[in-house]
């Protein structure tokens, strides 16, 4: 990678730390935490683990918490990681090839990252794999784009005024939005007494413009998707107008977004 590329690697995972996380992440990182029922001492590997919000959380919440391990493929995200969080194991890799031995974490959890797996069940086999026996497994995913609110009338836009590659690009993120489908790909990685919780997050951006900006210029070339400056300036106006009714006091976002938890065992 050069140097050039490197620095937008890290000034795009910087923007994600001080936008996405606050707005959408933050909020879900306890609750996976107390899903995992992490006990002191136990060793944690978090996949996928972005600029490190969850497994940051993991070490402020859980007393004596034990080793804790973030494994994610972008240098970028694992860069902020390592600013915000020295003390924490940072591992550059695969989840469809994790660099560890069977049986070597007591807790293994993902937060918002199985959607984009290359592979979702050699993942989470590889994820069962090194959990020890009787140890938790817990996957958090976004629930489907239409229980969610501002979305569906952002990709209703960019299908409009971008395309179907925009629109789907916006649409990834929800596409495991089904509990029978998550809890059917846990137990078929070999997790036992798999169950999934729905859970009600809401969504809070500094403005309309921000919101949608970052996935226009941040999210969607991430997915391949690049659009011209005309097209961008277009999509702006119309979230403005379309996007008004989740604006509240101080012009701020605000709307629901719910997520999917799901919890399996190792036998």
């Amino acid at each position: 990678m050069s140097n050039s590329l490197s620095d937008e690697a890290v000034l795009a995972a910087k923007v994600y730390e001080e936008l996405h996380v606050p707005a959408l992440f933050q909020q879900f990182a306890p609750i996976v935490v107390s899903t995992a029922q992490i006990s002191p001492g136990q060793r944690v590997l978090d996949v996928a683990c972005g600029t490190g919000i969850l497994a940051r959380t993991v070490v402020s919440t859980v007393t004596d918490a034990g080793p804790v391990t973030g494994l994610d493929q972008s240098p970028g995200m694992l860069a902020i990681a390592r600013q915000l969080a020295p003390s924490i194991d940072w591992l550059e890799g695969a989840a469809e090839s994790l660099p560890f031995a069977d049986n070597s974490f007591d807790t293994v959890v993902s937060q918002f990252g199985l959607m984009f797996f290359q592979n979702r069940p050699s993942a989470l086999r590889e994820m069962v794999r090194v959990l020890a026996p009787g140890g938790r497994i817990v996957v958090a995913v976004w629930d489907a784009l239409i229980n969610s609110q501002a979305y569906p009338d952002e990709v209703d836009i960019l299908q409009r005024l971008a395309g179907q590659a925009a629109a789907d690009a916006l649409r990834a993120p929800f596409i495991l939005g089904n509990s029978d489908h998550v809890s059917a790909l846990l137990a078929d990685a070999g997790a036992a007494f798999v169950e999934v919780v729905p859970h009600n997050g809401t969504a809070r951006f500094p403005n309309i413009k921000t919101m949608v900006e970052a996935d226009l210029r941040g999210w969607l070339p991430a997915m391949g998707v690049q659009l011209n400056e005309a097209q961008i300036a277009l999509i702006l106006n119309e979230a403005e107008r379309v996007l008004n009714r989740f604006k509240v006091a101080g012009g701020q976002v605000e709307f629901a977004a719910p997520a999917l938890i799901a919890r399996g065992i190792k036998v």
